[in-house]
């Protein structure tokens, strides 16, 4: 593992977890994992890559300080949610809208204590806050929820170290895997995803945690700059399968300031373009995200 840019973009001052972390893994040299084409043979290969931002589409983050005020919310999975008080309030801002039907997440970053918190299904009625699930991480720590334990993904990952941002790519400071989903997954989970949601056999359908990687040969010599630092990024570091959803919808931050022309580029990315790669060689513990260098 090659450590991030030393100009790692962080978020509200907090880095996104250690250097050291899963997410922050080049995994450029990683051999093809031997299931990667029975896999790609179930994820719909012939489409482009849809990036799930720009415009008003995106998951908004809300940065807060410690001094915030804190709310109980109530929790639909409450056995696999963390029950802390989390800093919501008039300022959230909600995937899609308060009014949305869509997923309706809310991912919260409290700068002061570099805290990160995230729900799903996340409403506010009759002056209570309610979600489908919640969870908290330190964003100076590896350590992974307990093992069967969703988040406000499916894979039981947190969501923010997944989002493209535009000032990382417009600083050309992309350090990190990116969220995707897919409609078709295993009824397993690989490390360091803690959780999944599917129905078929690992033998078939990818599972949760499952890395892809750009080929080094894919030619991005036509697209934009933005575009080929993004292309960079999905070569040395790769999209993470995260959540049940259509097939390669990627995910980024909603920011007015995504140029369209990024945006369009993106789209024309091939899925066939992608291998899933043997992550198992980084795992230093089961209960951490510490990645181990690759050799």
């Amino acid at each position: 593992m090659t450590a991030p840019p030393s100009g790692a973009a962080p978020v509200a001052g907090c880095s996104v977890f250690p250097a050291d972390d899963y997410w922050h893994a080049d995994v450029s040299t990683l051999p093809v994992d031997p299931r990667s084409a029975t896999w790609l043979a179930h994820m719909s290969t012939d489409v482009d890559l849809h990036p799930d931002f720009g415009g008003p589409y995106g998951i908004p983050v809300t940065v807060v300080r410690r001094t915030h005020p804190r709310v109980h919310v109530g929790f639909d999975s409450a056995a696999e949610s963390d029950h802390v008080r989390y800093p919501l309030g008039r300022d959230t801002r909600i995937e899609g809208g308060r009014a949305s039907t869509g997923d309706r997440h809310a991912i919260v970053v409290d700068r002061d204590r570099c805290t990160l918190y995230e729900t799903w299904a996340t409403t506010f009625a009759h002056g209570r806050w309610h979600a489908g699930s919640g969870a908290v991480w330190s964003l100076r720590s590896d350590r992974l929820r307990p093992d069967g334990w969703t988040s406000a993904d499916a894979a039981g990952l947190p969501i923010l170290p997944g989002l493209l941002r535009w000032k990382e790519v417009r600083s050309d400071r992309i350090d990190h895997a990116i969220r995707f989903t897919t409609d078709a997954t295993s009824a397993a989970h690989l490390w360091p995803a803690r959780h999944d949601a599917g129905t078929g056999p690992i033998t078939a359908l990818p599972p949760m945690g499952a890395r892809f990687r750009l080929s080094a040969s894919y030619d991005a010599t036509g697209l934009s700059t933005y575009a080929q630092r993004v292309v960079a990024a999905m070569k040395t570091y790769g999209l993470v399968l995260a959540d049940n959803g259509s097939p390669w919808f990627f995910q980024g931050e909603q920011n007015p300031h995504w140029p369209a022309d990024l945006v369009a580029d993106l789209k024309t990315i091939p899925a066939s373009a992608f291998v899933a790669v043997d992550t198992s060689s980084l795992e230093v513990d089961p209960d951490s995200g510490q990645s181990r260098a690759v050799r």
